[in-house]
């Protein structure tokens, strides 16, 4: 659920077309529908935390498909969210302000390293760290209806073929995001969000949020993000080539903490720089999804490396960005060869 980061090709929205004879004179043009795309886009981040709401919503990615229940309750700025997979072994999630805590059955609850988003694409989508509009072009789409509610329809067509386009369904009076799209250049749906019930409400009671499974518990009050904080150091490693918009943006977990993670403001990728393993792994490219995994090996000064580049980016750029990783130090990574 964490990494629901989604990203969001070519698809062209204007379903006000310039073909359409008399049409053109009442159409709005690019300019407009651009800034009354951005306003729309200015309303989901905060829609995403504040509003309050229960439903099910199902999320595809190539051929899987999973559905989840959710009710998430924004009070007394605490966000409050409890979500439980509808497929599969029994669980939930309940995250209250900072505290997350996720519960399996077969393995107790644990809890999780960094804060649930709030619904699908939550973090993407919220950051707002860089102008999405430089690397996306924003158009409305017309007007359609979700899960009972009237929603308007957003485009965000990408600049160039680094990274993918989303079409988006924002709800109208929060602008919450009901359904999303992620396509490829060639206009295949890779990733697909809807709720199939939705209920917009400030009628939700504690007990819908209280953790219900049993289990021992591990929890632990996290730490807010700080915005202004520099961004994560590549210890030992360099990236000679990253696509246009995308910057550091956070430090994954990992065994040595030789990670970090990329953001355009909308889509994310994240770089894994270890020493490798005395196990054979895999190399290359795959994809479920719109999500790219590429793996690559390499050697400096007689240690073997792994590269692993993982988001929600076009396999040629995973590619191009795993190529493009140096070791310059690889006494920073601690005890080679273990």
């Amino acid at each position: 659920m964490l990494t629901l980061l989604a990203v969001f090709a070519v698809f062209l929205v204007g379903q006000v077309s310039a073909d359409t004879g008399e049409g053109e004179q009442s159409a709005p043009s690019g300019g407009e529908t651009a800034r009354d795309a951005e306003y729309w886009l200015d309303r989901l981040g905060p829609a995403l935390n504040m509003t309050s709401y229960r439903g099910v919503f199902v999320y595809a990615r190539g051929d899987q498909v999973s559905s989840m229940q959710i009710a998430h309750r924004y009070r007394d700025g605490v966000v409050e969210e409890r979500l439980v997979p509808q497929d599969g072994a029994s669980g939930e999630i309940v995250r209250k302000g900072m505290r997350v805590v996720c519960v399996l059955p077969d393995h107790g609850r644990i809890q999780l390293d960094q804060v649930i988003p709030s619904g699908p694409f939550a973090e993407a989508f919220s950051s707002q760290l860089m102008p999405v509009s430089r690397w996306y072009q924003p158009e409305l789409a017309g007007d359609d209806r979700i899960a009972g509610y009237d929603v308007i329809k957003l485009a965000l067509k990408a600049k160039d073929e680094l990274r993918y386009s989303h079409q988006l369904w924002l709800e109208k009076s929060t602008g919450l995001l009901v359904k999303s799209h992620v396509r490829s250049a060639e206009g295949e749906v890779l990733e697909h969000f809807q709720f199939t019930s939705l209920e917009i409400t400030e009628s939700l009671s504690d007990s819908e949020f209280e953790i219900r499974t049993k289990g021992e518990e591990v929890a632990r009050e996290l730490t807010p993000k700080k915005t202004a904080s520099p961004a994560p150091r590549m210890d030992g490693w360099t990236l000679e080539w990253q696509p246009d918009g995308f910057i550091a943006a956070a430090a994954p977990r990992s065994g040595k903490g030789q990670a970090v993670a990329f953001s355009d403001g909308l889509a994310a990728f994240s770089v894994f720089v270890e020493p490798a393993r005395k196990i054979l792994m895999p190399t290359g490219a795959s994809r479920i999804g719109a999500t790219t995994v590429y793996m690559k090996q390499l050697e400096v000064d007689n240690v073997d490396f792994f590269v692993t580049v993982v988001g929600e980016i076009p396999p040629t750029t995973a590619r191009k960005v795993a190529e493009s990783v140096k070791v310059d130090d690889t006494l920073a990574f601690g005890a080679l060869g273990q």
